[in-house]
């Protein structure tokens, strides 16, 4: 007797619909003009100090993006990097490239923040990215980056693995 097949759709989770992804919520006192923020990210595993650090990491590589995009060559940049007016020229489009790698890095991030619970793995994945870019930056450029870069995220993915 053989028995049928069952099929490999037949064993995926059924996928929530957008509208039945919990969004934060506020909940208004009647005798105050006080209000409690939930977040759908505190709700799940992960700490509000998680949070805060995956989005400060994020917007670290917001300003990355916008210094090596937009500010190599001026003041602002050429001082970030302790650049020549004459190398920042030279550099600049390849500066421009790793900007955007930058910028890639924390639109995953936020992605992971707009998700979430759902984003956890978001994060975690994005944050080891981050880890890594950042320890191959100390070994290979500079030593600040483990600090400014590396040191960060791995706090990040550290408190959203407890």
């Amino acid at each position: 007797m053989s028995r049928a097949p069952v099929r490999a759709a037949s064993r995926i989770p059924a996928v929530s619909s957008y509208a039945d992804t919990p969004r934060p919520t506020i909940a208004w006192t009647a005798d105050a003009l006080t209000y409690t923020l939930r977040s759908t990210l505190q709700e799940a595993d992960v700490s509000l100090f998680a949070t805060l650090v995956i989005a400060l990491v994020a917007l670290l590589h917001v300003w990355f993006l916008v210094l090596e995009m937009f500010l190599w060559t001026r003041p602002t940049g050429r001082r970030a990097f302790g650049l020549s007016a004459e190398f920042a020229e030279q550099t600049k489009t390849l500066a421009a490239n790793q900007g955007l790698y930058n910028g890639f890095l924390a639109a995953g991030l936020l992605w992971s923040l707009w998700l979430g619970p759902d984003g956890l793995a978001v994060a975690r994945f994005f944050l080891g990215c981050v880890v890594v870019a950042g320890i191959y930056g100390g070994m290979t450029a500079s030593r600040k980056i483990l600090w400014i870069q590396a040191l960060p995220a791995a706090i990040g993915l550290t408190l959203t693995l407890l």
